[in-house]
């Protein structure tokens, strides 16, 4: 699904709310133009109708020529367009923009990805809403070209009790705490989030579905695996988890890895040219 008209096209009000006064000034508006966008190094292609789009609602005509989740070496053409320069000036920078800026979050997604994969092809790597606010769509379509899933994309989404909300139901023992949000939540899994191995072992037999581990080191996700051998649930692993550990916390038990990192990736190069 790509991102709505109505968002792009404020994307383009917000650079140039008044127009383009350089190229109006230099009278250079109707001009026939081209335009290439091509990686200036390995990348992950994240946003690529997005940014195809834009050129359009500035009123180019666009070829794409790779799709999102394509990995691009250095040189390799993204799209091509064709429109005055009017067109093509007005587009140029923010679909650069957000190309560098997903292609960053996408290529982190598919690193981290590729090192749990090399492990355990079956771990999932799950981004979560922790993305800059205003961003989440741009982010949640970057990671999933990055070969991760969205974590949750929301507040209404998914039941994830951490012990913030602990902090509010008094003196109901744990299990009576689940059993409630089993009957208000018949179709959800019930997610807790937990700080040491005595509270992993408590909310699993509260009935808990998923134990989300935060900033467990791998080799204390392993002792959480070897305690809860018999538990039927999923041991998730957060806080930290990047490339560089993914493949050890993927040893370690752990079925899903779930992190932020891709959100704070550098952005990749993408290199415009624009001619006559």
């Amino acid at each position: 699904m790509r991102l709505a008209d109505s968002v792009l096209q404020s994307w383009l009000a917000e650079d140039a709310p008044f127009g383009d006064l350089t190229t109006r000034s230099l009278g250079i508006g109707s001009a026939p133009g081209h335009m290439s966008f091509t990686a200036r190094g390995a990348m992950v292609l994240a946003l690529a109708p997005e940014a195809a789009r834009l050129l359009e609602l500035a009123g180019a005509k666009v070829e794409m020529l790779a799709g999102d989740g394509s990995h691009l070496a250095a040189g390799d053409t993204i799209l091509t367009a064709k429109g005055s320069a009017q067109a093509l000036l007005l587009g140029w920078k923010v679909a650069q923009t957000l190309l560098e800026m997903a292609g960053g979050m996408a290529s982190a997604a598919a690193a981290i990805t590729a090192a749990a994969h090399a492990v355990d092809p079956g771990v999932t790597v799950a981004c979560t809403r922790k993305s800059f606010p205003g961003t989440r769509a741009v982010a949640v379509k970057a990671i999933i070209a990055g070969g991760a899933v969205p974590h949750r994309l929301g507040l209404s989404e998914t039941v994830l009790v951490f012990a913030e909300h602990l902090a509010f139901t008094g003196h109901r023992p744990l299990s009576g705490v689940v059993a409630d949000l089993k009957r208000h939540c018949p179709e959800k899994k019930i997610v807790m989030e937990v700080a040491d191995l005595e509270a992993a072992l408590n909310a699993a037999q509260a009935g808990v579905d998923v134990l989300q581990l935060e900033k467990f080191t791998p080799s204390q996700v392993a002792e959480t695996a070897r305690a809860l051998a018999d538990w039927p649930g999923t041991l998730a692993a957060a806080g930290g988890v990047n490339a560089g550990n993914a493949g050890d916390y993927a040893r370690s038990g752990a079925r899903v890895l779930v992190t932020s990192a891709p959100y704070w990736a550098p952005p990749k190069d993408v290199a415009v040219k624009i001619g006559a």
